[in-house]
């Protein structure tokens, strides 16, 4: 009898015990996170068009998010476009950017912010400054998301292109067990300069291998690269071609 008294009272104990831990109040939320990642592509292809042209680009960035909603951070990435077109030495490109993420009603939000792509090097007499500084805004509803873009000043080297436009509607649904997909289509518009206007495309998955993540995309554009267009260089590359890209990113 003690014993089977002894027994039920140890029992008790730990569903008590078992009860409050299972009752005890969440850990609060951190005032910010600190994120940082690294990634090996095959290659740089930014809104359908390539940046490394057929090179393998190294690429990494650093971003800090405050609970309020604001957050800055920075990315940058190896390039050849600008060498590849005769602009001068320009080895990177370096990314600025910061802003406000907010819920408008349950899974609805909000993202504006601006973004400075930097482009550090020599360049050469008669070509324009490809540094390019846009203001953004942006939905989300779960995972879809539609992004507007649109330049302050000239666009990537463009003379007299301020005030160009990019439109950004992606969708990137978890497929469940580390694997996920995105799709996306996009419509770039350069101010005073419509033979450079295009739409582009991709379409991909990614895998979480535990160490990392693995991406197989293919994008593609309407862009014109023929001799004399804006989307082709002096090696006589059309950099608006449809690639397939392979990437790994660790984020830590």
């Amino acid at each position: 009898m003690q014993r089977c008294l002894v027994a039920g009272l140890l029992s008790l104990t730990l569903v008590s015990l078992g009860a409050t831990a299972d009752n005890a109040p969440a850990a609060p939320a951190p005032d910010y996170t600190f994120t940082s990642n690294v990634t090996l592509a095959s290659e740089y292809i930014y809104r359908g068009i390539a940046q490394s042209d057929n090179h393998p680009a190294v690429q990494g960035g650093f971003d800090f998010a405050h609970k309020s909603g604001f957050y800055v951070g920075t990315w940058a990435s190896s390039i050849s476009w600008l060498n590849d077109e005769g602009a001068g030495s320009f080895p990177m490109e370096w990314d600025f950017y910061g802003g406000y993420k907010g819920t408008i009603v349950d899974d609805l939000g909000f993202d504006v912010g601006g973004l400075e792509y930097y482009y550090p090097g020599t360049r050469n007499a008669g070509f324009v400054n490809p540094d390019t500084f846009e203001l953004y805004g942006g939905l989300n509803y779960k995972w879809a998301s539609f992004k507007y873009s649109r330049s302050s000043g000239n666009l990537f080297g463009a003379a007299n292109s301020h005030g160009s436009n990019y439109f950004d509607l992606t969708l990137s649904p978890d497929l469940g067990e580390g694997w996920g997909a995105v799709a996306h289509v996009g419509r770039q518009t350069v101010a005073h300069f419509s033979l450079a206007n295009y739409d582009d495309w991709k379409l991909g998955v990614t895998k979480d291998v535990g160490f990392g993540s693995v991406g197989l995309t293919y994008t593609g554009t309407n862009a014109k690269g023929n001799v004399g267009q804006p989307y082709y260089n002096a090696y006589g590359n059309d950099l608006g071609r449809g690639r397939v890209v392979l990437s790994f990113t660790k984020t830590m």
